[in-house]
């Protein structure tokens, strides 16, 4: 069974690739990711329209500054290619993400994208 690092690990990978189907593999079916910029999004259909939704806007891309684990749980600490910086706190269970609670600035990516304000 993958520790929460590798889970990370590997949920960055997915996400540099934009692969959306290699990113939901990861999460349980009944997950939540919460970026506090947004409103919480449960569940994996509902996971999975929101990635596919976001790397239709945007080119993203994680680049690993830190990885920490601390049982059941992994923090990311990320940069992008514009400059963005944030963190992520991913609770793992047995291989899979449970929740996951990401921190970064939403105002400075819409800017940075060219994208509507909203």
């Amino acid at each position: 069974m993958l520790r929460p690092k590798e889970v990370v690990s590997r949920w960055v990978d997915a996400f540099n690739n934009a692969d959306v189907q290699s990113l939901i593999a990861l999460y349980h079916d009944d997950a939540t990711n919460h970026q506090v910029a947004n409103s919480p999004v449960t569940g994996i259909k509902a996971i999975e329209e929101m990635f596919t939704k976001e790397f239709a806007v945007a080119e993203m891309v994680t680049i690993v500054e830190n990885i920490f684990e601390d049982g059941q749980w992994a923090i990311l600490e990320w940069r992008d290619q514009l400059g963005l910086r944030g963190c992520g706190f991913f609770h793992v269970v047995n291989g899979k993400i449970l929740y996951q609670r990401g921190y970064w600035d939403k105002l400075s990516f819409l800017k940075q994208h060219n994208l509507p304000l909203e």
